[in-house]
C-alpha cells in the first residue's frame, strides 16, 4: 500500500500574491530616493478603483484564444512610450483612428477578425540599456519613461519621483474613458469610416485605398439594409472591442493595482487588460516573470535573438502551465537580419510541446539604429522585411503568424525612414517628437495594413 510521505511546512510553497516578486532579483527597477513616500503612494494606489475588470481580461483572453487556433488576427499598436507632455483628446483620437483604420484594413483584406490591442492607458515605462547617460560633460540618470522621471536632460529631472506613479494612474483613468467612449459611443461604428481617415493620410495613395473599402463597406451596408436585415440591431457594426496594454516594468505600480476577483477569486492586474515583460526582464528566476506567473490576465513576453529553444519552452511552462489557449503571447523581436537564424527553431520546439500559444512579430525593435544626426530610427523596408520572413517561416513550419506589435502615433512625424512618403535621414528632425523610439506616422501604418492583408491573403 503506497503511504504519503509526511511535508514538512518549510517544503510547501507559499501562495502566490501580489507582493510575491519582492522574493526575486527585479531588474529594470528605479532606485527611488524617498522610501516612505513610495510607500504612501502605494498605499493609495492601492486603495483607488481598478482601471480595467477581470471579466474583461477574461474576454480579451477568449479572444486571443482564437487568434492562438489561426481563426483570428491580434493588432498591438500604439506609443513607444505614452507621455505627460503630450496628452489631448485629439492625440487619444488621432492615434484611434490609425488602429481602427489598420484594423479595417486587415479584416477587410484578409477576411479574418482583428483582436485590437493598444499600447496605451499605461505605457509610460521605458527598460533602459544602461542607468545612466551622457549629457555635455556630466553623467544624469537615463530617462525611464513619465511614469518614473522626466526627459529634460538636467540632473534633477531625473530623480526617480513615485508621485508619478499617481500621475501615470490618472492620465491612464483619463485616457480609458475617452477610448471606451469612442469605441461604444457612436465614433467606432461602422457608418462613420470615412471620418477616420485624417487629412494628411486621406491624401497619399494609401488614404485613397482605404476610401475605396469604406465605399465597398458603404455599399454592403445599403445592400444588407434594402435586404430588410435590421442593422441596428448588429452591435459589432456600431462599436468595437479595444484592449489595452503596457509593459509590467515598474512592479511597484503593477503590484498596488492587483485585485482579487470576486466572482472567482483570482488575482487580476487591473492596471490593464494584457501585460507584458520585455527582452530584458523575461528572467526565468525573476521577478517579473514571478509577477505576471500569478496574475490571470492574459500575458506576453518578448522574445529576441538571446532566446534559446529552451528558455522560450521554459517560459512558456512558467506563465502558462495549464496551456490554457490566449493566455500567452509571444513576441518575437529578431530584426530582418536574424529572424531566419532564430524563429524557425523556437516555432518548431514550442510546438513539439503542444503549447498554444499567439505567435506574434514586433518588426521594429530589431531593426532600430540611429542616424548620422543623433536619432533613433527604423527603415520601413526593414519592418517589412522581417513580417514577410515572419510570415513565410509560419507557412514553412505549418503554425500561424497571430498578429503583429508596432509602435505608431496618429500624428504627421517624421521618425522612421522610407515609406510612401520616403523620409530621408536629412528629414528626420522635421517632426521628430517621441520621447524614446521612433514611431511609424499614419501613413506608414496604413501602408502597413495593407502590406499584412496581401501576406494574410497567401
Amino acid at each position: 500500500m503506497y503511504v504519503a510521505t509526511p511535508t514538512s511546512a518549510s517544503d510547501v510553497p507559499a501562495p502566490w500574491a501580489p507582493d510575491s516578486w519582492r522574493t526575486r532579483d527585479a531588474a529594470q527597477q528605479p532606485t527611488w530616493p524617498d522610501d516612505g513616500a513610495l510607500k504612501q503612494v502605494h498605499a493609495r494606489l492601492s486603495s483607488l478603483p481598478p482601471l480595467v475588470f477581470a471579466g474583461e481580461a477574461r474576454h480579451l483572453t477568449r479572444a486571443l484564444g482564437q487568434a492562438s487556433a489561426g481563426q483570428a488576427f491580434v493588432l498591438q499598436a500604439g506609443d513607444c512610450a505614452e507621455s505627460f507632455a503630450e496628452f489631448t483628446a485629439d492625440g487619444i483620437r488621432d492615434k484611434l483612428k490609425v488602429i481602427l483604420q489598420m484594423a479595417v484594413v486587415l479584416t477587410y483584406g484578409a477576411g479574418l477578425p482583428v483582436v485590437k490591442v493598444g499600447r496605451i492607458a499605461g505605457q509610460f515605462a521605458k527598460p533602459r540599456s544602461s542607468p545612466t547617460e551622457q549629457v555635455g560633460d556630466q553623467v544624469i540618470d537615463s530617462f525611464r519613461g513619465h511614469m518614473v522621471n522626466d526627459d529634460l536632460p538636467e540632473r534633477s529631472a531625473r530623480v526617480p519621483d513615485p508621485n508619478r506613479l499617481v500621475a501615470a494612474y490618472e492620465q491612464s483613468v483619463a485616457t480609458l474613458n475617452l477610448l471606451r467612449a469612442f469605441t461604444k459611443g457612436g465614433f467606432a461604428d461602422l457608418s462613420q469610416i470615412h471620418a477616420w481617415n485624417q487629412q494628411f493620410v486621406a491624401t497619399s495613395n494609401e488614404g485613397r485605398r482605404f476610401e475605396d473599402i469604406a465605399e465597398g463597406i458603404d455599399r454592403a451596408l445599403r445592400f444588407m439594409d434594402a435586404c430588410g436585415i435590421n442593422l441596428t440591431a448588429e452591435d459589432t457594426l456600431h462599436q468595437v472591442d479595444f484592449w489595452t496594454s503596457h509593459e509590467a516594468l515598474i512592479l511597484d505600480y503593477e503590484e498596488a493595482l492587483t485585485r482579487r476577483d470576486s466572482l472567482t477569486g483570482d488575482w487580476y492586474d487591473c492596471s490593464a487588460h494584457m501585460l507584458w515583460v520585455g527582452e530584458r526582464t523575461r528572467q526565468l528566476d525573476g521577478a517579473h516573470l514571478e509577477f505576471l506567473a500569478g496574475i490571470h490576465n492574459p500575458v506576453g513576453s518578448k522574445v529576441g535573438p538571446s532566446a534559446t529553444s529552451d528558455d522560450v519552452v521554459a517560459l512558456c511552462e512558467r506563465l502558462n502551465p495549464q496551456r490554457i489557449p490566449g493566455r500567452l503571447t509571444l513576441i518575437t523581436r529578431f530584426g530582418v537580419d536574424a529572424i531566419d537564424d532564430h524563429l524557425p527553431r523556437l516555432l518548431a520546439a514550442v510546438e513539439s510541446e503542444g503549447h498554444p500559444v499567439v505567435w506574434m512579430c514586433d518588426p521594429m525593435h530589431g531593426n532600430t539604429f540611429t542616424a548620422e544626426g543623433g536619432q533613433k530610427t527604423r527603415r520601413f523596408d526593414d519592418i517589412i522585411g522581417e513580417l514577410q520572413s515572419f510570415f513565410r517561416i509560419h507557412r514553412e513550419i505549418g503554425t500561424w503568424p497571430g498578429g503583429v506589435h508596432v509602435e505608431l502615433t496618429g500624428d504627421d512625424v517624421t521618425e522612421c525612414l522610407g515609406g510612401v512618403e520616403d523620409i530621408l535621414e536629412g528629414q528626420l528632425g522635421r517632426n521628430y517628437t517621441t520621447t524614446c523610439d521612433p514611431r511609424l506616422n499614419g501613413r506608414q501604418a496604413l501602408d502597413l495594413a495593407f502590406r499584412i492583408a496581401e501576406l494574410l491573403r497567401n
